[in-house]
């Protein structure tokens, strides 16, 4: 099963144990019909938790009630931790031209294959790709500069990069 992160809960809110999730889906959403998220308890171990309700904050924060969660002090444990979904709910909810919707593509640098995107990292003026090249993590910057075209029917990214960037990566 693969498992696509989408944000992490990053305060309680009111007595009744509810929690704020601050999600980067690209979109406003409430998540609405989903039943089950994932929190990671152990490397690769995750844990469904039901979701009793949900509704928005804001853009890109919701407030999320978990089954059996009932006070501040029960919901507290869960602040700061990554929240999952299943890669087919991910693709439900995250918004279209959200970068972090180009997880699992693969990245094509000059026609070579150099790997899946494994985690998206939003920045200021570009966002970065963890792939894992040759066994190591390398972090792949995609920006006007680099971006050639991205095909999402065959979910890749052409990129050009710097001569060199990967060498960097490979040296390590």
């Amino acid at each position: 099963m693969n498992y696509c992160s989408i944000g992490k809960f990053v305060a309680t809110f009111g007595v009744g144990g509810e929690l704020i999730l601050q999600h980067h889906l690209g979109k406003k959403s409430s998540l609405k019909g989903l039943e089950t998220i994932f929190i990671e308890a152990a490397k690769d171990e995750m844990l469904p938790y039901f979701l009793q309700s949900t509704r928005i904050k804001t853009e890109d924060e919701i407030y999320i009630k978990l089954e059996d969660v009932d006070t501040k002090e029960a919901a507290r444990p869960f602040v700061r931790k990554e929240i999952w979904l299943e890669e087919s709910e991910f693709q439900k909810y995250a918004g279209k031209s959200a970068p972090i919707s180009l997880l699992g593509f693969h990245i094509i640098d000059n026609g070579t294959d150099i790997g899946e995107i494994l985690e998206v990292i939003e920045q200021p003026h570009q966002v970065l790709c963890r792939i894992s090249l040759d066994g190591k993590d390398a972090l792949i910057p995609i920006h006007e500069e680099t971006l050639q075209k991205l095909d999402k029917k065959k979910r890749q990214i052409a990129v050009e990069l710097p001569d060199g960037l990967l060498d960097i990566f490979r040296n390590q």
